[in-house]
């Protein structure tokens, strides 16, 4: 009986690192979806929707990465293992059946799908590992450092 006390409490004391970090991931690509939609427009209204296309697709993938480790972090190393890695190949099954759904449709630019889809991953990690703690002592995003004196 004393097994799911410990539990609650042990989850409570967990902030949910994944979540914040893939919500912040998705924030940055908010902003810079128009930019990418808009420089995808090049390739005329084809390129516009294989742009929006392919940062949905980005979008929802951190978060369900996010959901799935999240779930796997309450159960222990091992399930983080295995969901890390199962997660990984469900998440990029659903990217193939998704381009290869889309590929044969006249309304579907290809190369900046693709494109979009890699780069867009890439770089939203990219910019994301400026903004991560990688220490025990606060998992996840920086604490905001405080201002002046002054501000306090």
């Amino acid at each position: 009986m004393e097994a799911p006390v410990v539990a609650s409490m042990v989850d409570a004391e967990v902030p949910p690192v994944e979540r914040e970090i893939a919500l912040d991931i998705v924030r940055r690509g908010l902003l810079v979806a128009p930019a990418i939609v808009a420089l995808s427009a090049i390739r005329g209204w084809h390129g516009v929707w294989s742009a929006a296309i392919a940062l949905g697709v980005v979008f929802v993938n951190f978060l369900a990465a996010a959901a799935i480790m999240n779930r796997a972090a309450r159960s222990g190393p091992t399930a983080i293992g295995a969901a890390a890695l199962g997660g990984y190949l469900l998440r990029l099954g659903v990217v193939v059946v998704a381009l290869v759904l889309l590929r044969h449709q006249p309304w579907i630019d290809l190369p900046t799908l693709g494109i979009v889809l890699v780069g867009t991953h890439l770089g939203l990690l990219m910019w994301e590992m400026k903004y991560l703690s990688l220490t025990l002592a606060a998992p996840g995003l920086r604490p905001a450092r405080p201002g002046s004196l002054g501000d306090r």
